[in-house]
């Protein structure tokens, strides 16, 4: 079997499994072996009840002390029992599960294994897993991958299709010279992908990490550098007129506040390179609220005005639908015509933007993907912006260049880079960094507090609503084996509505829900119709609501402070006093540490270093951060030296290579 053969040649895949694989990408054997687990399951020496606190993952071995009741609640069929060792007693719970009535009698011991909640002051163990005592010392050896999944497909399934492939796993060809891995002791590619999906221990699955990380760094970066040969000398086609660097200057003096050093400064390297001999490849690297738009904006208001369209590409449709609101006031004295292109809009809809755009009536294109999709052509597209690169990727840009004759780039991020990074990372660019925030913003107030604080926060989050504002509150992640995300988020929901009580409209929102659904609840957000959102991070970027005070994170130890300011960024985006609470609840020494640079700053470039050293490079169980480039495995934080390393060869062996890696 080769890589190149369709996993319908696998055996124990039918069509139907091929189909449901299809749903995750994966169509051929390549793609089944760099299908990578999201997370690793390791079982813990057993604990007693008393030495459990709220937020630990562990192992309890109790005695079941009452028979098992069923009863229906309002969403779920609810199973629960009482189990208990000599230090206390703790509740098993599950949902939607009756069959658990006959697994258990009263007496028998097992080992439950789960997450510790209060519920009161009693503890709760939702959705645990359990085992007979021999069972469990047996698992306690392994590590468990944990697949991203989708109906149809199961974990198990997974691991006995790769399991079925473990030769051809062995033959894959090793790219890097033989010098190389043994001077920075990496596994070979082989070996990595091996461990990454049946790893030996935790040493062993960091080295294979390490080395995956590593080769996607290095196909990143060799892809930039060749983006940018094609394009750094590409002659300047789209040059401003004197007339639109005039009106831009009369533009910015007519704007109701004054702009920062650091836009002005963008403003000012945007004007340049886009004047200049060849096409403009910039980076705007700005923290969370740092005006990064306006900047934007004016580059689309000289570009149109000399002449030429400009197309602002964005993550979500509801930010979509906000730039381009707001781009047509602004650019109303001007006569520009604005569009909007989204993927919910209907093909008549779709049609007329397609021709406005192809003959040149419309000037300034806001959307999502629907922009660079085939059948978009541009008359005269002379600048290209796009809003948060690292949900987009290398191929989704060259695509949207690919739309024009080599128009003008211009990236927007928000993402947290230490500049050393930034500049490996960003390649193909120049970087232009906003640094200070508009005047007129005010500090976040932060505050780091315990589950103890909760109910005070609900308090404050009360009195918020009464004087008008809105609030976000982000559940805690759940880990494989409890309730879903979607169903988390709705169980919170429905105990945050009870203690807030009827005056306040509490909705909520989660990555399950169709796009229509997200994009109703959010403009509904905007619209002040709901005063609290309960969210999974989806609203990490991609949404704008001034009129929100309140972020409250649950769990934020399990987040990386990169994201966490991410997310902290939904608020303090209007005139009012914005506040942000992260409830820590695994008190350790180690996340109150890195909760306290949160506490203490607002500075994302701050606290992305900060992350650095408190985590260390190639810290793998360290937390996560979220969707970064085009990467499964690589994390810029968590894999510093790799990235470093994987610039170093792609500037020593990157021409040989370049055939021979996965690109």
């Amino acid at each position: 079997m080769n890589l190149s053969d369709n996993i319908i040649d696998i055996k124990g895949i039918g069509e139907k499994t091929a189909a449901s694989y299809k749903k995750l990408g994966i169509d051929t054997v390549d793609e089944l072996i760099h299908y990578y687990p999201r997370s690793y399951k390791t079982y813990t020496q057993p604990v007693t009840v008393s030495q459990t606190a709220e937020g630990d993952r562990v192992a309890v071995f109790c005695k079941i002390v009452t028979y098992v009741d069923t009863h229906k609640g309002r969403r779920y069929t609810i199973s629960s029992l009482s189990a208990a060792d000599s230090t206390g007693s703790i509740r098993m719970v599950w949902f939607n599960m009756p069959f658990i009535r006959n697994q258990f009698h009263k007496g028998d011991s097992f080992v439950f294994y789960g997450t510790i909640k209060y519920k009161g002051n009693m503890r709760v163990m939702e959705m645990p897993e359990y085992f007979t005592q021999f069972n469990y010392q047996k698992t306690m050896s392994t590590m468990q991958p944990i697949y991203p999944l989708k109906s149809g497909v199961t974990n198990n399934s997974i691991t006995r299709s790769i399991r079925a492939v473990v030769d051809v796993i062995r033959a894959v060809p090793e790219y890097l010279p033989a010098d190389v891995i043994s001077e920075k002791k990496l596994m070979t590619e082989a070996e990595a992908i091996h461990e990454m999906h049946f790893p030996k221990d935790e040493e062993s699955l960091k080295n294979a990490i390490r080395r995956i990380a590593f080769d996607e760094f290095l196909s990143f970066l060799i892809r930039i550098r060749k983006l940018r040969e094609e394009t750094v000398s590409e002659p300047n086609t789209h040059k401003l007129t004197k007339e639109a660097v005039l009106k831009k200057d009369a533009f910015i003096a007519g704007l109701p506040f004054e702009l920062t050093g650091g836009q002005k400064a963008a403003v000012d390297d945007i004007t340049s390179d886009m004047n200049s001999e060849y096409v403009m490849s910039r980076l705007i690297q700005g923290d969370v609220g740092s005006g990064k738009t306006i900047v934007a904006a004016i580059a689309l208001l000289m570009n149109s005005l000399s002449g030429y369209q400009g197309a602002l590409m964005v993550p979500t449709e509801v930010l979509a639908v906000q730039h381009y609101e707001d781009l047509s006031k602004l650019f109303k004295p001007y006569k520009l015509k604005v569009c909007l292109l989204t993927g919910s809009m209907t093909l008549k809809e779709k049609r007329a933007v397609y021709e406005e755009l192809k003959s040149g009536e419309c000037d300034i294109v806001v959307g999502t993907h629907a922009i660079i999709q085939d059948k978009t052509e541009y008359k005269s597209l002379g600048l290209v912006i796009t809003d948060e690169q690292h949900r987009f990727g290398v191929k989704q840009r060259e695509r949207l260049e690919q739309k024009g004759n080599f128009p003008h780039v211009l990236i927007m991020s928000a993402t947290p880079i230490p500049r050393t990074l930034a500049i490996i990372l960003y390649a193909d660019m120049d970087i232009s960094v906003i640094k200070e925030l508009p005047s007129e913003r005010k500090k976040i107030m932060n505050c780091v507090v315990g589950t103890d604080y909760r109910p005070s926060a609900y308090s404050f989050i009360k009195n918020q609503v009464k004087e008008g504002h809105q609030a976000y509150v982000i559940c805690p992640m759940v880990e494989d084996n409890e309730i879903t995300d979607a169903e988390n988020v709705i169980n919170y929901s429905d105990d945050l509505k009870e203690k807030l009580g009827d005056q306040v409209r509490v909705s909520y929102l989660h990555g399950k829900m169709k796009e229509s659904e997200k994009n109703d609840i959010l403009h509904r957000f905007i619209n002040r119709e709901i005063d609290v959102l309960v969210s999974t991070t989806v609203i990490e970027v991609g949404i704008n609501n001034p009129n929100a005070t309140v972020m409250m994170i649950e769990n934020a130890e399990r987040f990386g402070l990169a994201q966490l300011h991410q997310l902290r960024g939904r608020v303090g985006r209007g005139s009012a006093q914005s506040y942000c609470i992260f409830i820590n609840v695994k008190k350790s020494r180690e996340s109150e540490e890195r909760l306290k640079v949160l506490e203490e700053s607002n500075d994302g470039f701050f606290i992305a270093s900060e992350d650095l050293k408190l985590r260390g490079p190639g810290d793998f169980f360290g937390i996560r951060q979220s969707g970064d480039m085009d990467f499964k495995v690589a994390d810029i934080y968590n894999h510093a030296d790799m990235l470093k390393l994987a610039q170093d060869i792609s500037l020593d062996y990157g021409e040989d290579l370049q055939g021979k890696i996965i690109m």
